[in-house]
């Protein structure tokens, strides 16, 4: 699994990050996760608000921060 962080490393950014990387953990993913800050890259997904969750080549999340528990979700619904 492909997981991308799209964002300039706001604290926003930042606690996204740490909630993907705590999911993943705990779910038992075999995941990467990459942090993207240029901002071309970022306008290349479509992606005008961030931090936005990237998983797959898939934007499923942009503007917000979501909860823990959300990522989970999100996650465990891709590796199906």
């Amino acid at each position: 699994m492909n997981i991308k962080i799209l964002g300039p490393g706001c604290r926003n950014c930042v606690n996204l990050t740490k909630a993907a990387t705590t999911a993943v953990r705990q779910l038992g993913l075999d995941a990467t996760i990459e942090k993207v800050e240029d901002y071309a890259a970022i306008a290349g997904y479509g992606v005008m608000s961030t931090p936005a969750l990237v998983i797959n080549d898939k934007v499923v999340v942009s503007g917000r921060v979501p909860t823990l528990a959300e990522v989970r979700t999100l996650l465990s619904s891709a590796a199906v």
